[in-house]
């Protein structure tokens, strides 16, 4: 398979998706959670049948909060989120939705229960958003130090510390796209992206890498073995690993289509952002990194 002669096709196609993910940001932005924006979170568990999410809304509106995002998860739970609420308010809609569907169960047993309530203020929504940037840039750039001293017996023809920016590269490709797709799902669909969003990404990035340094171990030994263009020991490398890419990450996508489509609501987000940076994480390893590497030398080479 000749991925390093067609490396100008990856480019484009990567840059086509990278520039309409950063317009998308510019234009539409993301749709930030209770986690960066402050607000409350309300997990119940009915013990009759499961309100019409028009009627636990009408409940919400007449204790004052008409903003509330309703959400079924699993047989007989909700979870909802609103604006901060403090203690008394949060009191008085439990007491209503308690009253209000009480006519619902002629046992006397308990309408409902709060499996868990949680309220996050709007400053330290802030300072979560400001550490899950930090966090993100952290991982990169200890990255970039960890692959250039990996590499460092293979200074030639391509510097150790190219190897690390060329890993880096691939993964901001692979943090961008799903930034992108999540614009543009919060922007037509509603979308947010919370706290879990940031931990899928950091796992995409743990994934990404370590395919991408799978295949420049194989460029290593080859370098070490084998003499001849720069560009075809790389293709050969690529080539070497590239069942083996696939599989693991056919593996991985399988469980995470079964959790998207079984599991609960809740991860639902999650999940998708790993579907979403496996998929482009496996193409950059494969058709980005390495031939970036090649790029260089090549660049290199004519001056």
């Amino acid at each position: 398979m000749q991925v390093i002669k067609y490396r100008a096709v990856w480019f484009v196609i990567s840059g086509v998706l990278i520039a309409a993910s950063i317009a998308s940001l510019f234009v539409w932005g993301l749709k930030f959670g209770i986690d960066f924006t402050g607000g409350s979170i309300q997990e119940i568990s009915w013990n009759v049948a499961r309100p019409d999410q028009s009627a636990i809304a009408g409940i919400f509106k007449d204790q004052g909060v008409n903003d509330v995002e309703i959400q079924n998860s699993g047989a007989n739970e909700t979870i909802l989120r609103f604006k901060d609420v403090g203690e008394d308010q949060h009191a008085k809609i439990l007491t209503a939705l308690e009253t209000k569907f009480a006519t619902h169960d002629v046992t006397g047993a308990k309408v409902l229960e709060e499996k868990s309530f949680s309220s996050i203020g709007p400053a330290i929504g802030s300072e979560m958003k400001t550490k899950s940037i930090y966090a993100i840039i952290m991982v990169l750039l200890a990255i970039i130090l960890y692959v250039a001293w990996a590499f460092r017996r293979v200074s030639r023809p391509v510097a150790s510390w190219k190897y690390g920016l060329a890993a880096v590269i691939a993964l901001f490709h692979d943090v961008f796209i799903p930034i992108g797709f999540f614009s543009v799902l919060g922007h037509f669909f509603g979308y947010e992206v919370d706290i879990l969003f940031v931990t899928a990404l950091l796992t995409v990035l743990g994934f990404s890498v370590h395919d991408t340094i799978v295949v420049f171990d194989r460029i290593r030994e080859n370098l070490l073995k084998r003499n001849g263009d720069f560009g075809e020991i790389v293709n050969y490398s690529v080539n070497q690993t590239f069942t083996r890419s696939i599989n693991t990450s056919l593996t991985v996508m399988m469980v995470l289509l079964a959790v998207f489509f079984f599991g609960g609501a809740s991860v639902h987000n999650f999940v998708l952002t790993l579907i979403i940076g496996v998929f482009f994480g496996t193409y950059s390893s494969i058709f980005i990194a390495s031939p970036i590497l090649v790029e260089w030398q090549r660049r290199g080479a004519k001056k």
